[in-house]
C-alpha cells in the first residue's frame, strides 16, 4: 500500500469511527437479574446508560467494530509522515442534501440585507471570523427566533474570497448522517472552510453521531455552524457526542429592548401582544403576527414545543429517554398535556393542575378583581354562565378534561414536562419568598414568549363573546368587562416580563418576589455581597396613585426586609407613565426601565 492509499484508508477509517459508538458494555446483576449498560468515559467522567436487551447485540457489534478500526488506524498512522497531503479534487459528486454555494448564497442572504442585528450576533460573528477553536457552533432555539437570519447576516458580512469557501446545507428528514458525511467530505476536498447546516436535527441519527462534525471536520480546520428546529436535540447532544466540543448560542429569549430596536416596534402593550418571535408585524420581518389568533398559537405550541420535545426524545437513546412520558406519547396525549401546562398561568406543575377539570385561572382572577373594583364594581359571575365559558375556553384551547385522557396523569409526568420546558428556555422560574418565614420558598414560573401567552388570553375573550348570558348585557357593559379582563391579564404579564428581564440582566444578584402576611413587594433586587436591596411595585396603569406604593413606605415591612436582606437603597414603582419622583418613591417608565437593562454576556 503506497502513501496515497494509506492516507485514503486513514481518512475512511476516521470517518467510520466517528459514526460508531464509543465505550464498552457493562453487565450488572441486580436482585439476581442481569442488566446491560453502555459505559462511556470522557474527560475522566464515566456515564452509564441502560441498554434494552433487544438492542444489546447490535451495540456490541458496533463497539467491537470501532475497536478493530481504532487498532488498524493506530498501526497505519505509524507508517506515514505527519504531514497529510490534500486529496485530489472530485468533480462528479452529486449532493444528497440541498447545498447552496457561490451565487446561490448571495441570493439566499440578500432578503435580510436591511435587517437589524440581534445582540447575540456578535457571538456567532466571533466564532466564524475568529481564531479556529476545534469546535462546532450550535444555534439553538424555538422556531421563528432568528436562527437562519443570523446565518444569512454572517454570509452578508463575508468578503468575496470567504464567501467562495462557504456552503449552506439544508437538511431534509430523509437525509442520513452518512449521506451528509459524503457531502462534507466532497466540500472539504474542494477547499470549503465555512459550513452552515440548517435543520440538522431532522436527521434521525444526528444525536447519536454528531461527533462526526467536531472530530473529523472541525478538527481539520472547517468552521461548522449547526442549527435546527428541535433545540432539545442539541442539548442532548451537548451532554453526549459533542461534550466539551461545541459552543452554544440560544435564541429563544427575545427581550423588550431587542423587540424595539430590531423590529422598530415600541410599547409594552405591543410586546405583550407579539413578543417572543422575530417573525411578527415589523416592517423588517413578517407583517403578520405568528400569534395573531388562537389557531396560530396552537400551531406554534404544537410545532415548536410539543413536537420539539417528542422528536428529540424519539431519537435520543433510541427513544429510551421518554421515561414516564412514553405512554402519553404512545397514546398521542403528550401534546395535549403540554398545551395544558403552557396555558396554566402559574405553571405549578402539580397533579391537581393537570388532572382537574379545566378552569381558566385568568377568568377566576379577573372576576375577583372586577368585583372589588372601587370605582365601578361588576359581578362577572352574575353576568355570564361561568360553566359555559369554561367549557368553551377548554374546547378552544384543545385541552382534555380529566374524564377524557386514556392514561392517568401523575405528578412525575408534570415534573418531567417541566424539565424539558426549562431546557427549551420556554419557562423561567423566579423565587417567591415569604416573611417572616424565609424557610418557605415557592416558585413563580414565567413564560418567556409573551405573545403566545397573550394569544391564549384572547381565546378567553372569544369565549366570553360567545356566551349567551354575557351577550345579554349592553355594549358598554360588555366592553367595560372585556377591557378590564384584558387589563388584568396584561398587568400580570407585565409583572412577569419585568421579573424575567431583571433576572437575566443581574445574574450576580438575587431577584425575587417577597410576600408578607398582608401585602407584598412585586420585586426585590438583593445584592448579597453589598448587603443592599431595592424594592419595587409593578403597576400596569399610567397614573401616579399613592395607594400604589403603600407597601413600599410601610415601616414595619421595610424594617423586616432590611433585617433579612440589608439596607434598602431605593424604592420604585414601575408603570406605563413618565419617569418621575414623588418624595422617596421613584416612578420608572416600564419601556425605559427594560431598555436600560444591559444583557449579561453569559446569557447570550
Amino acid at each position: 500500500m503506497n502513501q496515497s492509499e494509506l492516507i485514503q484508508r486513514i481518512d475512511e477509517i476516521e470517518r467510520e469511527i466517528a459514526l460508531l459508538p464509543p465505550g464498552s458494555i457493562a453487565l450488572k446483576k441486580i436482585k439476581g437479574k442481569e442488566y446491560y449498560y453502555h459505559r462511556i468515559i470522557h474527560n475522566k467522567k464515566r456515564t452509564e446508560n441502560y441498554i434494552p436487551f433487544d438492542q444489546m447485540d447490535e451495540l456490541r457489534t458496533q463497539i467491537e467494530r470501532r475497536k478493530t478500526l481504532e487498532a488498524e488506524l493506530k498501526q497505519l498512522k505509524r507508517s506515514i509522515p505527519v504531514t497529510k497531503p490534500l486529496p485530489a479534487k472530485k468533480t462528479d459528486h452529486i449532493f444528497s442534501a440541498y447545498v447552496r454555494v457561490g451565487e446561490q448564497l448571495k441570493n439566499f442572504a440578500a432578503p435580510v440585507k436591511q435587517y437589524q442585528k440581534r445582540e447575540c450576533y456578535s457571538v456567532l460573528y466571533d466564532f466564524v471570523f475568529g481564531e479556529h477553536q476545534d469546535k462546532v457552533f450550535i444555534l439553538y432555539g424555538l422556531r421563528r427566533t432568528g436562527k437562519t437570519t443570523l446565518i444569512r447576516q454572517i454570509l452578508l458580512d463575508m468578503a468575496p474570497e470567504e464567501l467562495q469557501k462557504a456552503a449552506f446545507i439544508q437538511i431534509k428528514a430523509a437525509d442520513t448522517l452518512s449521506e451528509i458525511n459524503s457531502d462534507l467530505k466532497y466540500l472539504e476536498q474542494q477547499g470549503y472552510q465555512y459550513i452552515f447546516i440548517d435543520e440538522v436535527t431532522l436527521m434521525e441519527d444526528f444525536i447519536e453521531g454528531a461527533a462526526l462534525f467536531s472530530d473529523i471536520y472541525a478538527s481539520s480546520g472547517m468552521k461548522i455552524v449547526l442549527s435546527g428546529t428541535d433545540s432539545l436535540g442539541f442539548i442532548f447532544t451537548e451532554y453526549e457526542q459533542l461534550y466539551d466540543r461545541c459552543n452554544l448560542l440560544h435564541t429563544t429569549f427575545i427581550p423588550y429592548r431587542e423587540f424595539e430596536s430590531v423590529l422598530h416596534i415600541k410599547g409594552i402593550d405591543e410586546y405583550i401582544r407579539y413578543g417572543g418571535t422575530m417573525s411578527m408585524g415589523g416592517i423588517y420581518y413578517n407583517e403578520k403576527s405568528s400569534f395573531a389568533d388562537k389557531k396560530s398559537a396552537d400551531e406554534y405550541i404544537d410545532s415548536a414545543i410539543a413536537r420539539n420535545i417528542q422528536h428529540s426524545l424519539r431519537y435520543y437513546q433510541d427513544g429510551g429517554h421518554f421515561r414516564h412520558l412514553y405512554h402519553l406519547y404512545e397514546q398521542n396525549e403528550l401534546t395535549s398535556v403540554i398545551n395544558r401546562v403552557v396555558e396554566d398561568m402559574n405553571h405549578r406543575f402539580t397533579k391537581e393542575v393537570l388532572t382537574r377539570t379545566f378552569h381558566s385561572s385568568d377568568l377566576t382572577i379577573s372576576a375577583r378583581n372586577l368585583l372589588h373594583d372601587r370605582t365601578s364594581p361588576v359581578d362577572l359571575k352574575q353576568n355570564i354562565d361561568a360553566d359555559s365559558v369554561n367549557q368553551l375556553l377548554r374546547t378552544m384551547l384543545d385541552i382534555l378534561n380529566k374524564e377524557e385522557p386514556c392514561i392517568e396523569i401523575e405528578q412525575v409526568h408534570a415534573s418531567e414536562i417541566k424539565e424539558y420546558l426549562l431546557l427549551l428556555d420556554l419557562i423561567i422560574e423566579i423565587d417567591l419568598l415569604h416573611l417572616p418565614n424565609l424557610s418557605q420558598r415557592d416558585k413563580i414560573t414565567v413564560i418567556s414568549q409573551p405573545g403566545m401567552r397573550y394569544a391564549q388570553a384572547e381565546a378567553l375573550i372569544k369565549s366570553l363573546l360567545l356566551d349567551e348570558k354575557f351577550n345579554g348585557l349592553s355594549a358598554i357593559e360588555r366592553k367595560q368587562i372585556i377591557d378590564r379582563v384584558l387589563s388584568e391579564i396584561k398587568g400580570r404579564m407585565m409583572e412577569d416580563i419585568v421579573l424575567l428581564e431583571t433576572r437575566f440582566a443581574n445574574p450576580r444578584k438575587e431577584i425575587f418576589k417577597l410576600q408578607f402576611a398582608v401585602g407584598e413587594f412585586d420585586m426585590v433586587i438583593h445584592d448579597p455581597e453589598a448587603l443592599t436591596c431595592e424594592i419595587y411595585e409593578i403597576k400596569y396603569n399610567k397614573k401616579i396613585i399613592p395607594n400604589q406604593y403603600r407597601h413600599l413606605i410601610n415601616q414595619e415591612k421595610c424594617a423586616e426586609t432590611e433585617r433579612q436582606f440589608g439596607t434598602i437603597t431605593g424604592k420604585y414603582v414601575i408603570y406605563r407613565g413618565e419617569t418621575t419622583d414623588t418624595g422617596e418613591i421613584h416612578y420608572l417608565n416600564v419601556e425605559e426601565y427594560l431598555k436600560a437593562l444591559k444583557p449579561d454576556k453569559k446569557e447570550l
